[in-house]
């Protein structure tokens, strides 16, 4: 995991003292969640239908679920971490969680995946390193009548039996439009370095599509969008790069990885009242950023709940119950005027939560 777990638990270490007074909810008051389905399901133009979200009190046997993720090198997979770990003790079924150490590792991901149904597993999870590289390993698994669910990223199957996720083109959209608000047409225009995150990833290529449509007629200058893994280095550098190129900027915006790497860059070049930062998602430190007034906004797709929806799918599924085919919660933007309102375990892991791979 080249350490990411110690780093995991730095970054959410260093907050545990700014966000203590929130305290952990407990798994059973999550719900009813208000949330949004996708009508028909899978649909990519599909219809946003408001719902509240209630998952099963509990699973009636104990399921054995794999889950597949694409690192645990940043906090935002460590919320999706907590909301399936804890969904998995709260319904009663296990959990086994397998990283694949960054997107550049497809084969490795394929490979873990091949293993948990090879040992047996009922049902399998899947936060996608690519939108599209997965396709053959999800129709073998199908064949053999598991369920598969498409957690956060997104996969261009159609043998995915479900999805628990969020439309990553609105999570763009948001940040764009917060941006586009403060600088319509007509006014003053404003440079702002883009970087959304792993080249080819599906949900980085909805995440810009959004971002760049809704800045197209204001006074928002988007740079050539620099791709990168959203580890800290490549991100660090990446910012960098763009800030040397590039002194008129007057924003950063992108994944949370270089939200956050951006705000220590900034303030060792004096620039944090020259250059602002936005994130098109959440994470600890993001919200950390937002509280010290370092960020000034990201959309906040509720990972937590993400992870706890996928878990109920999966058990829906295998039990023949009615299930949500495509849903996620309902994305709303924080920054300074809402961000006391915001209910925090909703949409990141408790402070004191470490990597979990195993319920048993």
């Amino acid at each position: 995991m080249n350490g990411s777990s110690a780093r995991v638990s730095l970054i959410v270490g260093s907050l545990a003292a700014a966000m203590l007074w929130h305290g952990a909810a407990s798994a059973a008051d999550w719900f009813p969640y208000k949330a949004e389905a996708t009508e028909p399901a899978f649909a990519a133009d599909g219809k946003k239908v408001p719902i509240d979200y209630t998952p099963l009190a509990k699973a009636s046997k104990k399921w054995d679920i794999c889950v597949s993720f694409p690192h645990m090198k940043d906090a935002y997979w460590l919320g999706v971490d907590y909301g399936v770990a804890d969904e998995a003790k709260r319904l009663g079924v296990s959990m086994k969680l397998a990283d694949a150490g960054g997107y550049t590792n497809l084969s490795k991901q394929i490979s873990q995946i091949e293993d948990c149904v090879a040992r047996g597993a009922d049902a399998v999870v899947i936060g996608a390193i690519s939108g599209d590289g997965l396709a053959n390993v999800i129709k073998t698994v199908a064949a053999k009548k598991v369920p598969v669910i498409d957690l956060v990223n997104g996969i261009n199957s159609p043998d995915v039996s479900a999805k628990s996720l969020v439309s990553f083109y609105t999570m763009g959209q948001s940040t764009g439009e917060y941006l586009a608000k403060k600088h319509p047409a007509g006014s003053p225009a404003v440079k702002v370095g883009w970087f959304p995150g792993p080249a080819g990833a599906a949900w980085v290529e909805a995440a810009h599509q959004g971002f760049m449509d809704a800045i197209k007629g204001s006074s928002v200058q988007a740079l050539d969008p620099k791709y990168g893994d959203t580890g800290k280095e490549a991100q660090s550098k990446l910012v960098e790069d763009v800030l040397q190129a590039n002194p008129d900027i007057t924003y950063v915006a992108g994944t949370a990885v270089t939200a956050e790497a951006a705000t220590s860059i900034l303030r060792a070049r004096d620039l944090t009242k020259k250059v602002q930062i936005l994130s098109f998602y959440m994470t600890p430190g993001v919200y950390e950023g937002i509280q010290r007034g370092r960020i000034i906004a990201a959309p906040a797709d509720s990972m937590v709940i993400q992870g706890r929806i996928a878990i109920d799918q999966a058990v829906r599924l295998l039990e023949g119950k009615e299930v949500s085919k495509h849903v996620g919660p309902k994305i709303f933007v924080v920054d300074s005027s809402n961000i006391k309102t915001v209910k925090l375990t909703d949409i990141l892991p408790p402070a004191n939560f470490r990597p979990v791979f195993d319920v048993k």
